[in-house]
């Protein structure tokens, strides 16, 4: 692929990652709880005794800041993250759990939410522009320019059983909407051409999918992650420009999901 074909589809992955990460909504139905768990695979790890919910301030400590994942920058998510809680519709309702995790909103039950940007901080030697290199090299120095990956973190803090049952629900969506779905955010339609499951540890209960989007033929992944501890239920949205000229392997952000369990701990 030539630099410009690469930049081409950055700039038109960049678009669709913008789309996908601007925020969203979030609901789950209360009804066939049992039905989901078990669907979900195996059910959910629900605790004994129903989870304390943290406060908004044992929240705020436990959510991920600067210096706690070495080589991102950490930032709070702004008003420009947020829309409101219709903002998000699917065509298929089954995977509205999905789409809502892609947004990083809380489900039913949340009585507290803390929001961050985790973002790679450039790798050194990166900072040559393509102007200055030679033609054949221009293509691998855009493609290790982007080569970074942004991950939006939303934290959220459950009463009762509420958390396990916002897992069980994303788990259960995950395997129905495998074959994909389409979700609109402020009119704007992103579709969502699979999603497969992918590997990841933590907390009481976690897991990972590869979520691929399509536009106009031109796919791009992206990674979701939700990782669960006691009440306390963290979702994971990333992308990587680079990745989406089919070059660059996007790995689920491993040392992000670690660095918030250490901290939920």
């Amino acid at each position: 692929m030539r630099a410009t074909a690469v930049r081409r589809t950055a700039l038109a992955a960049s678009a669709a990652a913008l789309a996908l990460l601007a925020t969203a909504c979030g609901g789950t139905s209360d009804a066939d709880k049992k039905d989901d768990k078990d669907a979900a695979g195996g059910g959910s790890s629900a605790p004994k005794t129903p989870a304390k919910a943290l406060t908004a301030a044992e929240l705020e400590k436990a959510t991920l800041a600067q210096g706690d994942v070495k080589g991102r920058k950490v930032t709070k998510a702004g008003p420009a993250d947020e829309v409101p809680a219709d903002g998000v519709t699917v065509d298929k309702e089954a995977c509205l759990p999905v789409a809502h995790a892609m947004y990083g909103v809380a489900q039913k039950g949340s009585v507290a939410t803390t929001k961050r940007k985790v973002i790679d901080e450039p790798k050194a030697g990166n900072k040559k522009s393509l102007e200055d290199l030679a033609d054949g090299k221009a293509e691998d120095a855009f493609k290790d320019a982007f080569d970074l990956t942004s991950t939006f973190v939303a934290l959220n803090s459950y009463e009762g059983t509420a958390g396990p049952d916002a897992f069980a629900a994303l788990k259960k969506a995950a395997a129905d909407c495998a074959g994909g779905f389409t979700a609109t955010v402020a009119g704007t339609p992103t579709k969502v051409a699979s999603i497969a499951e992918e590997k990841v540890t933590g907390g009481d209960e976690a897991a990972a999918w590869t979520v691929t989007s399509e536009d106009d033929g031109d796919k791009a992944p992206f990674k979701l992650v939700a990782l669960r501890k006691e009440g306390a239920v963290a979702t994971f949205f990333s992308f990587n420009l680079a990745a989406a000229g089919g070059d660059v392997t996007f790995e689920v952000p491993a040392e992000v999901v670690a660095a918030q369990d250490e901290k939920l701990a």
